[in-house]
């Protein structure tokens, strides 16, 4: 019964990751155009003002925000390719956020949880998962908006001989 249901499971978790990656994105790209719009910092410091330009901070926001967002809409099109450079951003965000634990301490523990999730979404039981997405996009794009039409494994039939 529990092979039954970890498709499925799996299927929901790789959904999860596509929604996931694409409201970072556009969170990243909100936030890289207030960068270059408003693209001048004031900081404070005890001694002296320092005037810092975000110009550069803006574009990486935009470009990571962007290529967030096309892999997001890759997963959830249950694409292969989607998955490998997704599993390569994912994991290069970790180590950005472990980077800035010290600054913003309970924000990168947050996004570090998040991205583990988000990777063993991406890692364990892929086929199966792709497979579940693709069936009920066909049955949506067919006009069968009901019942995803299973297998017959699924269906506990047994194959004509």
């Amino acid at each position: 019964m529990t092979a039954k249901r970890a498709p499925g499971a799996m299927a929901g978790l790789v959904v999860f990751a596509g929604v996931m990656l694409v409201v970072i994105g556009l969170v990243n790209v909100f936030e890289g155009f207030v960068a270059l719009f408003d693209d001048e910092r004031l900081v404070i410091t005890p001694d002296k003002l320092i005037v810092v330009d975000v110009t550069g901070w803006g574009w990486f926001l935009l470009i990571s925000g962007l290529l967030l967002l096309a892999v997001g809409c890759g997963l959830l099109a249950a694409q292969t390719w989607a998955r490998i450079t997704a599993i390569v951003v994912v994991g290069l965000h970790v180590i950005l956020q472990i980077v800035s634990l010290g600054a913003y301490p309970v924000w990168s523990l947050l996004m570090i949880a998040l991205d583990t999730a988000v990777l063993y979404a991406l890692t364990a039981g892929w086929s199966g998962a792709r497979e579940r997405i693709d069936r009920r996009a066909e049955a949506t794009w067919n006009g069968q908006e009901g019942e995803v039409p299973q297998s017959a494994a699924e269906q506990r039939v047994p194959p004509m001989g």
